[in-house]
């Protein structure tokens, strides 16, 4: 789930902006709006590819096999009735892949850090995980997301302990915090919607601030008014945001 106190972006409604441009038509189907780069990054072993597996392949493997440099994932979203897309980014967590990984940070939009909500070591390592990232990025155009995973795994007891920290360490770095679990799915599809809403909403933003009143592109016809900040995913066929 996701914490209000630590979800710095969180709010109820798609920007106003936004809204009338897709129901005047003028998002297009060209532009760099219609794709948002997603870094994963976080200790060997906390589930970062399996998080990516269990959301585009609905699939969860116990046979764990550690990620050699980066593995790739695209992702088709419908946002506002707005085609979109997610390039997901699977970097390895290995020291010695580290110098092969960070060369793929470049050009993030958004930056995921991932822990194991059952290693404690795993969320102290999540500064220096920001940190090189944000070497390959403007840290005021970035969006940062705190996710603890393998929640299954630990009782309630357990996971309160940790919650805290996590929740101090969201706020300080000004990321919004997750805990899921990609054995049972619990939150990881509202997680990837959350990231698709909120670099579709920067993106167009930034679009019409640079292009002012002209329209963008080709166009499309939008049906949609909904308030909810959750895309829908093409492949799921939802009618999150319909």
């Amino acid at each position: 789930m996701t914490v209000k106190k630590a979800a710095v972006h969180t709010k109820d409604e798609f920007n106003s902006k936004v809204k009338t441009a897709c129901q005047e038509q003028r998002t297009g189907t060209v532009g760099r709006f219609k794709i948002a780069k997603v870094i994963v990054v976080g200790d060997l072993a906390v589930g970062k590819t399996c998080l990516i597996n269990r959301f585009c392949k609905d699939a969860f493997d116990k046979n764990y096999k550690a990620t050699i440099g980066v593995d790739f994932e695209m992702e088709r979203f419908e946002v506002l009735g707005v085609p979109f897309s997610l390039q997901l980014w699977d970097t390895a967590g290995q020291e010695r892949f580290k110098c092969i990984a960070s060369t793929y940070y470049r050009g993030a939009q958004t930056i995921v850090i991932v822990f194991d909500v059952n290693d404690v070591a795993s969320l102290g390592h999540a500064r220096q995980w920001l940190e090189d990232a944000l070497k390959e990025n403007d840290p005021t155009n970035v969006q940062l997301f705190l996710v603890g995973t393998k929640k299954d795994l630990s009782s309630p007891a357990q996971y309160s302990q940790i919650e805290q920290d996590a929740i101090e360490l969201a706020e300080e770095i000004k990321a919004e915090y997750w805990a899921l679990s990609s054995l049972t799915g619990e939150n990881v599809r509202e997680f990837f919607f959350r990231i698709a809403s909120l670099a579709f909403e920067a993106n167009v933003l930034a679009e019409l601030e640079k292009s002012g009143s002209r329209h963008i592109g080709d166009v499309i016809k939008i049906n949609s008014n909904s308030n909810n900040v959750y895309a829908t995913s093409k492949k799921k066929q939802s009618n999150c945001c319909q």
